[in-house]
């Protein structure tokens, strides 16, 4: 790409929307870049705006900011709804307890701490003690804990630090005896898990090359994933390598060992996409783990998806689609691994399983039941042991025990509920309340409906739709719309102090279960992707219709909100249909869609999305709503707000960058503004400090009602 001249002018436009003055956007330079896909041309004016550490490009970022800042300051909803999001979560919340070396961990948040800290039990009825606390790291609070696994003895926490929202980990070891760290610090870890073994020498983990000195290691395309066992006390240098496939360097691996230590379950994936292979690597003696040996190709095809939920002895337990769409529980021993002798212990049934876990010899498995949680206990042989009773319409959020002790943990939340952290006996069902937020708020005024909606194609979708009991339904509502809609994600009620903050304003709050997503298994997410990939953007604009058509609201009180993937699903629903809302936020989106598989982990998202470099039909099928390429000169937008982190290295802020040029050249009469919130120091959400967390959700928040209500 030529290099040009700083140009970052000013142009007023002609912009008045309700009480707004006049707005003046940044320029932005354009430059003459066309590429060929397949005989498809595609123009790329923006092409600068990718060279995210530019001096130029940062003076963009800087004149964006400041016009944006400047319109959300004349908005009067702003303040208060950031000081009601202050009061909503100004209270004390936990996480789930994990036992690891006879020891509970679990983490906490005393309210507005930008980070949560890891606290540590001796015994459930111990107090607890805070072992680590990232805020203390970082006066910004930018420095988040990602991860954490302490050694079987109890002595040593492995744990992994993000800075600024970046997927990239720094692994250190921290020595619970005396709260001192060691010196062993591990770098360029990214997607991956630590797995002691059980002599507590160290721990398996994955990680990339050491990048060049040269570019910035951020936004680089990341190969060549190895798995790695690093011995306490030695430098990083000296860690053993496990595993590698340098044959394919695009397959993610990670390792973990069963519960008792013996076997190193190693998952090969290719991308995003579900399926996976399986090798197992035998250690033999838990206690002086032999490394060397080959692994067993339990699992070679790409064929569905396989996880190990747990072990008795050679036996492995498996979740798996493999026919089964909707997901099933398998045996398979390894003493006999031949296709031929496996055993299917929990059948697949018209709910999907959406986890399954083994605890004090029982399986434990979270099914789906149209988008909502419902938990159920099974004997190692597969018989049903009945359900485990919850609270109501909710979701159940991570299932923690151990398979030689008989109690489980997990969280369960609704549109209404914070998330409480239940205790379960799995021999005798018994359930109770383990940890509880206070609420600052009345659930009781509050109601969550479902329902069913029909497609541009028939297909019936649930929707759930969340309002005040006394709402009432004689005339439209400022209703907010989420959706996703990719990756085999589920969307199932859960916790927000923004939804609360919204309903409180007389808002309605809708969350669309749309195809791409793992609601109904592997056909409903298969529905939603590559050539079928419009289906998913049919569903999000059905979902606003028919809370139109149902008198929930009107297209001049309706917000489509949609984060990542959802932000791709904003960005080309408000392209397709730009009279459908009145406001749209597409957060961290994917808009590029010819270039997405050219940044950090992009080319991973290819299983969903297909590519521009596969062959003609895709690039044109791409071409067709790429955000980025479908803006239509001239239309009358919504009022857009699109908002990404600075340090995004899930999603580049390019995308978010060149979609928002896009938008403000293409009306420059648009009745309501185009604008771009830019975080610093900021990612793609992970790990964010609370303090970001909130004043971004205000932003967005308050923008929405003020031109809604």
């Amino acid at each position: 790409m030529l290099a040009f001249r700083l140009c970052v002018l000013m142009s007023v436009v002609s912009l008045t929307s309700l009480d707004a003055a006049p707005i003046t956007y940044p320029s932005t330079r354009t430059v003459n870049q066309v590429d060929a896909y397949h005989g498809i041309s595609v123009r790329d004016p923006y092409r600068w705006l990718e060279e995210v550490d530019s001096g130029e490009t940062a003076a963009w970022v800087n004149a964006q900011r400041a016009v944006t800042e400047s319109f959300l300051r004349t908005i009067p909803e702003r303040d208060t709804i950031r000081a009601r999001l202050d009061a909503l979560t100004n209270i004390p919340r936990s996480g789930i307890p994990v036992k690891q070396g006879g020891r509970y961990f679990s983490s906490h948040n005393t309210g507005l701490q930008n980070q949560p800290t890891l606290r540590m039990r001796t015994t459930l009825d111990a107090a607890p003690t805070v072992v680590l606390d990232p805020n203390q790291l970082a006066s910004d609070g930018t420095i988040a804990l990602t991860a954490y696994a302490a050694s079987p003895d109890g002595r040593w926490l492995a744990y992994a630090l993000s800075r600024s929202g970046s997927d990239w980990n720094e692994y250190r070891i921290k020595d619970l005896t005396t709260g001192e760290d060691t010196a062993d610090t591990l770098r360029w870890v990214k997607f991956s898990r630590m797995s002691w073994t059980h002599d507590s020498a160290g721990f398996f983990y994955s990680r990339y090359p050491t990048p060049p000195d040269t570019g910035d290691p951020l936004f680089r395309s990341l190969e060549n994933q190895r798995i790695y066992y690093h011995r306490r006390g030695t430098p990083q240098s000296e860690d053993v390598l496990v595993y590698a496939r340098p044959d394919q360097p695009k397959w993610g691996l990670g390792g973990g060992l069963t519960e008792d230590g013996r076997y190193l379950i190693i998952r090969l994936s290719e991308g995003t996409d579900p399926r996976n292979r399986l090798h197992v690597l035998d250690l033999k003696d838990p206690k002086q783990p032999q490394l060397a040996q080959p692994p067993l190709a339990l699992i070679d095809t790409l064929e569905a998806s396989f996880s190990v939920i747990g072990n008795d002895g050679p036996v492995l337990f498996l979740r798996t689609d493999l026919d089964a769409p909707r997901y099933r529980i398998i045996a398979i021993d390894l003493r006999a691994p031949e296709r031929g002798n496996w055993k299917t212990l929990v059948a697949e049934t018209n709910d999907t399983m959406a986890s399954a876990t083994l605890v004090g010899g029982r399986l434990v498995v979270e099914y789906m039941r149209d988008a909502r949680s419902v938990l159920r206990r099974f004997n190692q042989d597969g018989a049903d042991l009945g359900e485990i009773a919850l609270p109501g319409i909710g979701q159940v959020g991570g299932l923690s025990g151990r398979e030689d002790e008989s109690e489980l943990f997990f969280s369960y939340s609704s549109f209404n509920q914070p998330s409480t952290v239940f205790r379960t006996d799995v021999v005798t069902g018994e359930t109770r309340v383990f940890e509880q937020p206070a609420l600052a708020f009345d659930p009781s005024l509050y109601e969550t409906r479902q329902v069913f909606y029909a497609s541009k194609d028939g297909t019936r979708i649930p929707m759930f739709i969340t309002a005040r009991r006394d709402l009432p339904r004689d005339r439209p509502h400022p209703t907010l719309l989420y959706g996703y809609g990719g990756f085999n994600i589920s969307l199932s009620p859960s916790y927000s102090a923004s939804t609360i903050a919204w309903l409180e304003q007389g808002g309605v709050y809708a969350v669309a279960n749309l195809r791409g997503g793992g609601e109904y298994g592997r056909e409903w997410h298969a529905a939603g992707t590559k050539l079928r990939k419009q289906n998913v953007f049919d569903d999000f604009i059905a979902a606003g219709e028919y809370l139109i058509r149902e008198g929930y609201t009107s297209s001049a009180k309706l917000t489509l909100s949609g984060r990542s993937n959802g932000g791709l699903l904003v960005g080309a629903v408000v392209n397709q249909r730009p009279d459908l809302a009145r406001v749209a936020l597409p957060g961290v989106g994917v808009m590029d869609m010819m270039r997405f598989h050219r940044f950090t982990i992009g080319w991973a998202w290819r299983s969903d999305y297909g590519s521009a470099d596969d062959n003609a039909d895709m690039a044109s099928y791409l071409h067709g709503y790429s955000p980025l390429h479908t803006v239509r000169q001239g239309a009358a937008y919504p009022a857009v707000l699109v908002t990404t982190g600075d340090h995004d290295d899930r999603v580049h802020p390019g995308h978010s960058f060149k979609y928002a040029a896009a938008l403000q050249a293409s009306n420059p009469t648009n009745a309501l503004p185009l604008l771009i919130r830019i975080d610093a120091k900021a990612g793609h959400g992970a790990g964010k400090p609370i303090g970001k967390l909130l004043d971004e959700t205000a932003d967005t928040l308050a923008f929405a009602l003020h031109f809604t209500r």
